[in-house]
């Protein structure tokens, strides 16, 4: 097993270090205190687990993990913190709080599974899908049935922008791209709204939509959204995470800003 820690507090590093080859000593441990350095070193020599300091200077945990992914799909990552707002998701593996030890680390080493699981948000009206195929659940996990596969698109974009607004003309160029935005193609995306609109209504989810002046977007408060848990660092998200995204849009590229 090839294990990578990051931290670019020096003593901190030194910490996790020892931590790591006395609870594994059989593996092959790295230390980084640069995030280049490291994804420099994993693309060359590859990676098994890593282990990353959330909080650094300069690129930030979502971007060494992600990074990370893109490398080798099938790396447990584990972050390292100390902010107390993390506990909450520690429940489900794939975080330790500092200072580290010895039992900590050999805890997480001997659960390791490629996909930790994520505790499911209770609050949320919807639960979806980005990673992969783009796909909507309602909370006891049917299918959320979109009468036409645009009008799901139309969902799938909002929920791309993250609760960002946009307008109608923003959308017809996302899903027909060059085609011309005239009265024609302007009153088939409303359609396709009012179809979406209609499908989250049926299943008590209106709520998801925020609409304003020749504009709407997804309220990301009331969604249980893989891509919205990776952007938040959440481990059992960033695991599942295979590198892919959306895969039935040409449009879509992960942003992880």
């Amino acid at each position: 097993m090839r294990i990578l820690c990051l931290d670019d507090e020096e003593l901190a590093l030194q910490k996790l270090e020892m931590c790591v080859k006395k609870a594994k000593p059989d593996a092959e441990v790295w230390s980084f205190d640069d995030q280049d350095a490291l994804l420099e070193d994993a693309e060359d020599s590859g990676c098994d687990v890593a282990f990353l300091d959330i909080h650094m200077r300069g690129m930030n945990g979502v971007e060494v993990a992600k990074r990370l992914k893109e490398i080798n799909r099938k790396m447990n990552i584990i972050f390292v913190t100390g902010f107390s707002e993390y506990k909450a998701d520690m429940k489900a593996g794939g975080y330790i709080m500092k200072p580290v030890t010895v039992d900590d680390v050999k805890e997480e080493l001997e659960n390791l599974r490629f996909q930790i699981g994520m505790v499911p948000k209770s609050d949320a009206l919807l639960r979806v899908q980005c990673f992969g195929n783009f796909d909507v659940f309602t909370p006891n996990g049917d299918h959320v049935h979109f009468e036409r596969s645009k009008s799901k698109e139309v969902f799938a974009y909002l929920v791309h922008k993250h609760g960002s607004s946009c307008s109608t003309k923003e959308i017809a160029a996302a899903l027909f791209e060059d085609a011309p935005y005239d009265e024609k193609q302007q009153n088939y995306v409303q359609k396709l709204i009012q179809g979406m609109v209609k499908s989250l209504k049926a299943v008590g989810a209106e709520a998801a939509i925020v609409r304003s002046y020749n504009a709407l977007s997804v309220d990301p408060k009331v969604l249980d959204c893989d891509y919205y848990r990776f952007k938040e660092l959440d481990a059992g998200a960033v695991n599942a995470y295979e590198c892919e995204y959306m895969i039935q849009y040409p449009w879509a590229e992960f942003l992880y800003y």
